[in-house]
């Protein structure tokens, strides 16, 4: 990301240049926040500040002299020279709108912004780049308009459900009030999907209920502003529960689906009572293989340190590292204690050392050895590795054949994904097979954070081994994931999949509480028809269904990943996204002017595959190699034909519409929202001379 802020700085030098109507000076930055002026922020601090915290549009400057305001001259020096790589002028923004549509645990979130192309002279044109922290030849002076849509889990925390979107616009984007009025809109919608009392806890910003309907809650917010919000978008409530609970919820299968099925969701809630967790015994599995080496194995070492910390009396523990060879803190689980977890914390100072190669079998079955003394404990593996080996079948053939002979008492295994070189479907595959959970870090900023998050969401287990009583009602009974996670206090667990016959009123959910008493949990059978649950649950039984693709081989499986994927526009890795380019109204002055700067134009329109949307099924070659750029922001920089990913990437993209150019495309949800930067360069003529809108199309490989 060093280089994207080292552009934007550049490009802020160039705005400089600017004299806006009236002779008024572009927008100038508060007290302190000039890079370099005494601040006191240190370089990466001066960077980040660079880096954008809500969707952004920039124009991609290569030559200077192209800088200067649409429509009054400024009459400064010419420069001469271009830029490589070239600099990035954030363009002022004319109006927002952010909505957000939160049902069970996900929040479905649109933006809807519009950017002036301050900064370009009216004679010259120039790329414009979109970024979403989650064009076109372009005149100058042209109104740049996106549309942006992603997907994210809500988070949850002690009967709370929050969403945060990233919305905090700099101070260089804000037209000044002569120029242009500043209209900021922000409408919300809350389904729980529950008939229990919503209870609201907080926000950010203003906001107004407009209606209740039931469980559907509805909110607005819109006034002209005198600058761009500053702080990002929060939003919390709890649905009341004072234990465990949850429901069922069912919807009839359509036509487009990919089985004549029903679809079924089944939702439990961990509750705001205080339920004992289970005491555990935890062995960590990581890798130190030398593409580990630098931030990444550092990053892990420093959330290792904490989740150990956060073990609790009566816990045991182990750490097992693996490269081509294997070494272990102890010989056997030790007791939690003050003296056990600092003798853990100077071993990795020493032991965490990133050389040789990638074998994961091995360390696996120590883990499992290990575990196999453990008694009146829930036993767990947590596995991080950045590779990706030769043997991943074998591995979950393996695994799920020792957890089965174990029967109640097998180790809950965990996986974590470091970067792009791994398998990430092999990792989300061996997690379902051990009932534990799947999470990655696609940046290396990211991945102490998400391992915590990851580690305090699979060691909170509060009731273990559930069942379902639903398929002795029904005729068929087929769940989404390979076995039933256990329940943890910090996320609601949510179980789908299809079913034929007819659910009956109620259903009955069973587990084992830590003192291991029976828990029989009640669970109303709801017909809905104001949640798409296709649309809510399609890019999880994608993940899902291309993990069990990917283990089993099986194409009837892929097929039905390819029509979920054309279903919901959603890429896949048996399917690619082209952009089509189509012909709209082109009036006779637009084609002289087409025909001056060299566009033929055509009547055919034009198909360009999107790139970099896929996470593959690993790089055994890279892993092999020991390759150490397997995380977007250190990746050497790629060309695409229409996309270039940002770093950090690729989180659910959603519609980017610039001028009338629409992209729609999804992916994986990071923790930052989605950070993708699109560049259209498709050569458009003026604006409305083309429409262009992407979908998802049966294809080959991403490469």
């Amino acid at each position: 990301m060093e280089g994207f802020a080292r552009a934007v700085e550049d490009g802020l030098k160039l705005s400089k240049r600017l004299v806006l109507p009236g002779g008024i000076p572009p927008p100038r930055p508060p007290t302190g926040m000039e890079r370099g002026g005494g601040g006191g922020d240190s370089a990466p601090e001066a960077a980040a500040l660079l880096l954008p915290s809500a969707p952004m549009a920039y124009a991609v400057v290569s030559d200077p002299g192209a800088v200067d305001t649409p429509d009054v001259p400024s009459y400064q020096p010419y420069v001469y020279g271009r830029l490589d790589p070239p600099a990035l002028i954030p363009l002022q923004m004319k109006e927002v709108d952010l909505a957000i549509d939160c049902a069970l645990d996900e929040a479905a979130v649109t933006v809807r912004a519009r950017w002036w192309l301050h900064c370009i002279t009216r004679s010259r044109s120039c790329d414009v780049r979109v970024v979403v922290p989650m064009g076109d030849q372009i005149e100058g002076g042209a109104d740049i308009s996106a549309t942006i849509r992603w997907s994210q889990m809500l988070n949850y925390d002690n009967g709370r459900f929050s969403v945060d979107i990233p919305f905090r616009f700099p101070y260089y984007v804000n037209p000044l009030p002569k120029v242009f009025m500043k209209r900021e809109k922000i409408q919300l919608t809350v389904n729980s999907g529950f008939s229990k009392e919503v209870l609201l806890q907080g926000t950010s910003h203003p906001l107004k209920e407009k209606g209740r309907q039931g469980e559907k809650l509805s909110f607005r917010h819109e006034a002209t502003v005198e600058n761009w919000s500053s702080k990002d978008f929060t939003f919390s409530y709890s649905v009341y529960s004072g234990d465990l609970s949850g429901g069922v919820l069912v919807q009839p299968s359509t036509l487009r689906d990919y089985d004549d099925r029903d679809r079924f969701c089944i939702f439990l809630l961990p509750g705001s009572g205080n339920r004992k967790v289970f005491r555990k015994a935890v062995v960590f599995v990581i890798d130190t293989s030398g593409s580990m080496q630098g931030n990444p194995l550092e990053n892990v070492k420093n959330a290792m340190s904490t989740a150990l910390s956060e073990l609790t009396e009566g816990d045991y523990f182990n750490i097992i590292t693996f490269n081509d060879e294997l070494h272990s803190f102890s010989s056997c689980l030790e007791q939690v204690n003050e003296k056990s977890i600092a003798s853990a914390a100077d071993w990795m100072n020493l032991n965490f050392v990133a050389e040789g190669g990638t074998d994961i079998m091995h360390p696996l079955n120590e883990a499992m050895a290990l575990l196999s003394s453990a008694h009146d404990v829930l036993p767990q593996i947590f596995l991080m590795t950045d590779g990706s080996v030769d043997d991943e079948h074998n591995i979950c053939q393996t695994v799920k054949t020792e957890l089965i002979s174990r029967g109640s008492k097998s180790p809950r295994i965990s996986t974590f994904g470091l970067g792009m070189y791994c398998n990430h479907y092999f990792l989300r595959m061996l997690a379902s097979i051990g009932k534990g959970h799947y999470d990655a870090a696609l940046e290396t900023g990211s991945i102490e954070n998400r391992i915590l998050r990851w580690f305090r969401k699979a060691s909170s287990t509060i009731v273990a081994n559930i069942s379902i009583d639903a398929t002795a009602h029904l005729d068929e009974f087929e769940i989404d994931s390979e076995y039933i996670p256990d329940i943890s206090a910090k996320s609601p667990l949510c179980i789908t999949g299809k079913y034929q016959g007819k659910f009956p009123e109620m259903v009955t959910a069973k587990g084992f509480l830590a003192d291991m008493r029976e828990i029989s949990i009640e669970l109303k059978v709801q017909h809905i028809k104001d949640i798409p649950l296709d649309k809510v649950l399609a890019a999880q039984q994608i993940g899902l269904l291309t993990a069990r693709a990917w283990l089993s081989s099986d194409k009837q499986i892929e097929r039905k990943v390819v029509k979920l994927s054309l279903q919901n526009g959603i890429p896949s890795e048996y399917t690619s996204m082209v952009l089509l380019q189509t012909l709209e109204k082109v009036d006779a002055a637009q084609k002289v002017k087409q025909k001056l700067k060299g566009n033929k134009g055509s009547e055919e329109p034009q198909r360009i595959r999107l790139h970099g949307l896929k996470l593959g099924f690993g790089d055994r070659a890279a892993t092999r190699e020991n390759l150490t750029t397997g995380f977007g922001d250190v990746k050497p920089p790629e060309t695409f034909e229409i996309l270039n990913k940002a770093a950090g990437c690729c989180s659910r993209l959603a519609d980017c519409i610039c001028c009338m150019c629409c992209i729609k495309a999804c992916g994986k949800m990071n923790d930052q929202c989605a950070i993708l930067m699109t560049q259209i360069c498709a050569a458009l003529a003026c604006l409305g001379c083309y429409e262009c809108c992407a979908e998802v199309c049966c294809g080959g490989s991403d490469s």
